[in-house]
């Protein structure tokens, strides 16, 4: 999906790149500004195996497994929902970049994929007794990118800048711990 070449289009790149450079400012008087909460995910358990996901602002994607473990296979399952909040940051995270370098992207799709264990999401064991893990294997990101007078080496870097600014795949490599906290309801 590429992007249309018109006035507007042009001015929201530069609305974009007069933000970042207000924000960085800021950020650079005040760094301490810059931490804060995030819009938490509410997951509401359907029925079945649907789940609906809630934003504050009032979006909900609703989530299902494939039918062949007792879901209804019509919606997006939670994995597939994480590797599109992959590759939507990182895609963001892109766009950002090329605004603040007025470069302006013609194309930018990023296509996240991996591969699975269904065992691990089962709770099965590996021949050798060790529980197979429940996430992925491996991921990757195919980015294809095109930019108008815009060389092949400044592309691939704004890509890997962007990528390396992406809060999503930070979260991934730096293994964020994760706290879980239970409150069990009386019935």
């Amino acid at each position: 999906m590429g992007f249309p070449n018109s006035d507007n289009h042009l001015m929201k790149e530069r609305d974009i790149a007069g933000a970042l450079r207000r924000a960085e400012a800021v950020l650079r008087r005040r760094p301490r500004t810059g931490l804060h909460e995030d819009a938490p995910a509410t997951a509401c358990w359907e029925g079945g195996t649907r789940v609906i996901s809630h934003h504050a602002n009032g979006a909900a994607i609703p989530t299902d497994i494939a039918i062949e473990l007792g879901g209804s296979g019509d919606q997006v399952s939670p994995g597939w929902l994480f590797r599109a909040g992959l590759a939507a940051c990182a895609a963001t995270c892109i766009a950002l970049g090329a605004a603040a370098d007025g470069v302006e992207l013609q194309r930018l799709e990023i296509v996240a994929s991996s591969r699975s264990d269904t065992r691990g999401l089962l709770g099965m064991l590996d021949a050798d007794g060790k529980p197979v893990p429940a996430g992925s294997r491996d991921l990757q990101l195919r980015v294809r990118i095109a930019a108008r007078q815009v060389g092949e080496q400044r592309l691939r870097a704004l890509v890997d800048a962007g990528i390396r600014c992406s809060p999503v795949y930070a979260a991934l490599q730096l293994a964020v711990p994760l706290a879980v906290h239970i409150d069990v309801e009386a019935t």
